[in-house]
């Protein structure tokens, strides 16, 4: 049986599914058959001398300190599509949301920008398989994300201010899900590693079973020198001490090496399939910045009872011993698993949330 949304690459696109595609956006709200373009131009309007049906509603504004749905939809089905654009204020300010099949707690809780691989509020060009940012602040993803009683999901603005241009499509299908079919899960967390604890936690608490497709990270470096030294560490299935799975160095893990050194004698941006560097942001007043992502798609890390996932922060001093470092680093950690799931941490309020 050929699930839509559940295969990667051209093999599966000759065969025909029993599935209806729908898709919600401003002009569809609730992604209705026939229900699309049924707008009236008032006299502000950029389509007043065209009518219904010439692009009326293209767009949403997002109130202030107001929680706004974007998607409301009866299962069964998979969400295949989602693009997003709007201004760089909002990758931080605004909370992405998904809720699947009437859970009381979201599956997916991640600022907006960091979910999409733009986690300094600065826009930057991903090509990857399962998200895409083109010019510019095109936000894509291709998550596969099935459900089968229901989805939500929502966008909260917690800023001071209203963001108008807030331009969103949902594309999925309504088909059978298989009994084996996970939930799409994302977490985002912050920290400030220190000398005495060097380390980043991505993921903790997680309980069930699943598998970890993804790993993001806005790192923002304060420490003088070069910062990538550090391991990712995988402690799965009660793992306490030691983790069952453990990198080689933070250039490693995200596919580069040396230090991801170009000609000019630092890091180079790259973006590939499956793992890169879109962002390298050097400025003579400003600290060094770097965005990184890696997608476990041809190589998931399966757990059947609970997971934890860390990131050092190590440098180097001059003597050739390594540096704990105390850098600013933000994560996304990007899992598949059945529920119920643990409850996140709480979000950090906006001025915790900004991005130097």
């Amino acid at each position: 049986m050929q699930i839509p949304g559940f295969h990667f690459g051209l093999g599966g696109v000759p065969f025909l599914a029993d599935a209806k595609t729908r898709s919600i956006n401003a002009e569809n709200p609730r992604g209705e058959k026939a229900g699309g373009a049924k707008s009236v131009p008032d006299q502000g309007s950029a389509a007043r001398d065209l009518g219904k049906g010439w692009k009326v509603t293209p767009c949403i504004t997002l109130p202030a300190n107001s929680t706004t749905t974007l998607a409301e939809i009866d299962g069964p089905g998979i969400i295949q599509h989602i693009w997003i654009t709007v201004e760089p204020k909002a990758y931080r300010d605004c909370i992405l949301r998904m809720y699947w099949d009437g859970e009381g707690t979201p599956s997916v809780e991640v600022p907006l920008g960091d979910f999409f691989c733009n986690g300094h509020c600065t826009r930057a060009n991903v090509t990857s398989l399962p998200i895409a940012v083109n010019p510019s602040g095109g936000f894509n993803t291709y998550w596969p994300m099935p459900f089968r009683k229901g989805a939500v999901i929502t966008i909260e603005n917690q800023r001071w201010e209203d963001i108008g241009g807030f331009f969103y499509q949902i594309t999925y299908a309504q088909t059978a899900i298989p009994d084996n079919a996970a939930y799409m899960h994302a977490q985002w967390r912050r920290s400030n590693t220190t000398r005495e604890y060097p380390e980043h936690l991505i993921l903790d608490g997680i309980k069930g079973k699943g598998q970890y497709v993804g790993t993001y990270l806005a790192w923002v470096q304060m420490s003088d020198g070069w910062w990538g030294e550090g391991e990712i560490k995988f402690y799965m299935d009660g793992d306490t001490e030691y983790p069952t799975i453990c990198g080689t160095g933070t250039e490693d893990y995200f596919g580069g090496a040396w230090g991801f050194y170009g000609p000019e004698g630092r890091e180079e941006r790259f973006s590939t399939a499956f793992l890169g560097m879109p962002l390298v942001q050097h400025e003579a007043t400003r600290v060094p910045k770097f965005g990184l992502y890696r997608w476990h798609i041809m190589d998931p890390i399966r757990f059947d009872e609970d997971l934890k996932v860390t990131m050092q922060a190590l440098g180097w001093w001059p003597n050739g011993k390594f540096q704990p470092l105390t850098d600013d680093i933000s994560s996304v950690g990007y899992w598949y698993q059945l529920e119920p799931h643990a409850t996140f941490p709480a979000m950090l309020p906006p001025c915790d949330r900004w991005s130097r």
